[in-house]
């Protein structure tokens, strides 16, 4: 069984270009969210055996959200994505319980590493 992904950006392009990479190697995207709020409410709805999580959003940010999922589930598995330069909110999303984090713009090798790696 195709293991289940949640996108979570601000940015529609980099939504898009993570489903790209994660569709074409056999992983299913179950849903979409543009900002922590709605990954919150949508990583309830759909339980998915994964979450990618930008950090700087609108609303609500990455950490916060993953907290919250985080309370809800600590096994949640979830991977952060980040710009360059956001090292210091990186490691705060790690001890926060993101199992890893990839760096825009995204190479499809690292982020299919990271997918694994998490997902076991």
């Amino acid at each position: 069984m195709a293991i289940r992904v949640l996108i979570v950006d601000d940015a529609a392009f980099m939504r898009m270009m993570i489903k790209d990479i994660l569709s074409k190697n056999g992983y299913e995207i179950v849903g979409e969210a543009e900002n922590g709020l709605k990954a919150v409410e949508k990583w309830q709805e759909l339980k998915p055996d994964l979450t990618t999580m930008d950090i700087t959003m609108p609303e609500m940010d990455g950490i916060t959200a993953v907290k919250e999922i985080k309370q809800m589930d600590p096994g949640a598995k979830i991977i952060m994505c980040s710009a360059m330069g956001q090292q210091a909110m990186v490691i705060e999303a790690i001890q926060s319980g993101a199992r890893d984090f990839i760096v825009k713009p995204f190479q499809p090798d690292r982020v299919l590493e990271a997918v694994r790696k998490a997902v076991g």
